[in-house]
């Protein structure tokens, strides 16, 4: 999640207006809500010291805000928080095991359907892998041309954003 759909997200948290935050974090009356849309839309970024003064007004760590660094044990877990946030993950402990699972959110709607069918197409493919029916490098051709080479058919044939913005603008322009 980018950082200006997290600040987006803790202000409507906090139920707040972008001009009332934008006031809150010391702007203007005349540009605290430009500034806010500026950030949410990804316009402007907020710079370090900003990012620290929307995490203490949020009462959140300032790895909350950012986009996370998966390649650090702190900016993973902040990945799988937003991923909670945005697609239902939760974590849980199965059998003496702890275990991510996608639960139901009404809130969530039809992106917990997509990614619940992306992650059992993983899950089949993930236990052909262990159960020595495919090679590791069939498992990971499959994780690294996905959806190219799901074989579950409903991701496999999903164009490309290059060719569906393409067909979009020729339908645009007839």
């Amino acid at each position: 999640m980018a950082i200006g759909n997290r600040i987006r997200f803790f202000r409507k948290r906090k139920g707040m207006k972008q001009k009332e935050l934008g006031e809150a974090l010391g702007f203007t009356l005349k540009t605290s809500e430009v500034r806010m849309t500026q950030y949410e839309s990804e316009a402007r970024t907020p710079k370090e010291d900003m990012i620290r003064q929307m995490a203490y007004f949020f009462n959140v760590s300032p790895a909350a805000l950012k986009v996370p660094d998966i390649d650090t044990y702190i900016g993973l877990m902040h990945t799988l928080f937003a991923l909670e946030d945005m697609y239902g993950l939760t974590v849980d402990n199965i059998d003496g095991c702890t275990c991510l699972r996608l639960k139901p959110n009404p809130e969530i709607g039809k992106e917990f359907v997509n990614v619940g069918e992306m992650l059992d197409a993983w899950q089949k493919q993930a236990a052909l892998y262990r159960e020595e029916k495919i090679t590791k490098e069939d498992y990971d051709d499959w994780r690294y041309n996905y959806p190219a080479k799901d074989s579950s058919g409903k991701w496999a044939h999903v164009i490309s954003q290059e060719l569906s913005d393409m067909l979009a603008e020729e339908m645009k322009n007839g």
